[in-house]
């Protein structure tokens, strides 16, 4: 079918749509868009949807960053939005709505270099090159709490659930409800969720995805479970969060990915019949010797680093194991079909696209350079070893000027990506939070 015969099989699958909405993920994984009415559903197939380039570069706050130069500096010219049309489907918590997820173009029809489904994109492709193909799967851990509070409030956990709660049947069932609409909401969107469990922290859960050979998918699935994850809340009078650590002491929320590679036969090059294939020992390699210098990406805001801290139940060093949770890229498994790395630094905080473009890249730049992991954890919790950035201005510098982050983004993206992150630290910087005063205003 073309894309514009998908499009009207759409139309007339849902005669009464009021409206699609277009997505469009910024840097910082926030959805920007438009909402089209339902009636001029046929323009996505036409001369495109115009947007402005700048508009994946706004920062968290939601403004221009005018270290960019990709607003007033240049005029703030558009770009052409095309539909990503494996994602128009129907908007099950909105009646008669529907949404698709977007990627731009440059005026003269290539890719976007600022869509960051576009650094993903030139990473599969890099795999692709080696004659590999990945499979991937996440999981997203997210917490849930209680809805009402001013801008600003701290989270508190629903009620029932002040506590631990890790694979306790008693939290999914305090919030059941919630839990079988996400589960539905995915399953209307075509989403493939797995399993749903309760984690340790108070009001935390994680959903697991099915394996999947396109990278692609997996980003925009994730990319998606938040936005309905967030809905599937709003509707039953709660809220949930996707920030790093919204408690100071319960674990904080990561994204974990697995991955291996096939090759062109199907056959998984990760397994072996005994020890670690060596294709295996490369990709681990890559990942370790890439990942100090893309942690801002891993780790994209202040928040997210305060996952990084003994007991936090986040990787702490450069470190890899068999079955071994506490290192950042853990085995689950060296022989058979099931053979892949996990890897365990991402905040859920994380935009999926690129974080996955750093993941992949991170592993082709260990089968180019036939990296090696070094030897396994086997004991300890992980966290010793040469230490992963804990302070937000160091892993920016080193991102700043990592040959493979500009090998991963290409050095325009990581220009952009620098300056939006530094307007960040400074805004947040001006900001005196609550703790300082109350620890230093009356007594000094």
């Amino acid at each position: 079918m073309t894309d514009q015969d998908r499009i009207e099989a759409f139309i007339s699958a849902h005669p009464k749509l009021d409206r699609i909405e277009l997505l469009f993920p910024d840097m910082n994984g926030v959805m920007r868009g438009k909402w089209l009415p339902g009636d001029a559903a046929r323009k996505l197939s036409g001369d495109g949807i115009r947007l402005p380039m700048s508009t994946y570069a706004l920062d968290i706050f939601g403004e221009d960053v005018d270290e960019t130069q990709l607003a007033a500096a240049i005029g703030d010219p558009d770009g052409i939005a095309r539909p990503i049309l494996d994602t128009l489907k129907p908007i099950p918590w909105s009646e008669d709505a529907a949404q698709v997820l977007m990627t731009l173009q440059e005026p003269n029809g290539a890719g976007c270099v600022y869509d960051p489904r576009t650094r993903l994109a030139s990473q599969v492709a890099r795999l692709e090159a080696l004659g590999v193909t990945p499979v991937v799967a996440t999981e997203l851990e997210f917490y849930v709490f209680q809805a009402g509070g001013r801008v600003g409030d701290a989270p508190v956990p629903p009620p029932g659930l002040e506590g631990a709660q890790v694979y306790e049947l008693a939290a999914t069932t305090a919030l059941e409800p919630m839990l079988d609409d996400i589960l539905e909401f995915c399953d209307v969107q075509d989403i493939p969720a797995d399993t749903l469990i309760a984690e340790f922290g108070p009001g935390q859960f994680e959903i697991n995805f099915n394996h999947i050979a396109d990278a692609m998918a997996a980003a925009d699935h994730a990319m998606l479970f938040k936005r309905l994850v967030k809905a599937a809340a709003r509707k039953h009078g709660v809220a949930a969060t996707f920030m790093a650590k919204p408690y100071g002491d319960p674990p904080g929320s990561g994204m974990h990915v697995h991955v291996s590679l096939l090759d062109s036969g199907g056959r998984n090059i990760f397994a072996a019949e005994t020890g670690v294939a060596a294709p295996l020992d490369h990709a681990i390699g890559g990942l370790l010797g890439s990942m100090r210098e893309l942690q801002a990406v891993f780790a994209p805001h202040a928040n997210s680093y305060r996952r990084f801290q003994p007991g936090s139940y986040a990787p702490m060093a450069l470190t890899w194991g068999l079955d071994h949770r506490g290192v950042a890229v853990r085995v689950p498994a060296t022989s058979g079909g099931g053979a892949r790395l996990e890897h365990r630094i991402s905040g859920a905080d994380v935009n999926p696209y690129l974080a996955l473009a750093a993941i992949l890249g991170g592993i082709a730049h260990g089968l180019e350079t036939k990296a090696k992991a070094g030897p396994a954890l086997t004991d300890g919790d992980g966290s010793e070893g040469e230490r992963l950035h804990h302070d937000w201005t160091s892993a920016l510098d080193e991102f700043e000027g990592s040959a493979i982050a500009a090998a991963v983004y290409g050095a325009e993206y990581v220009r952009v990506y620098t300056a939006c992150r530094r307007a960040e630290v400074a805004k947040l910087a001006t900001m005196i939070s609550d703790a300082e005063y109350k620890t230093y205003l009356h007594k000094l």
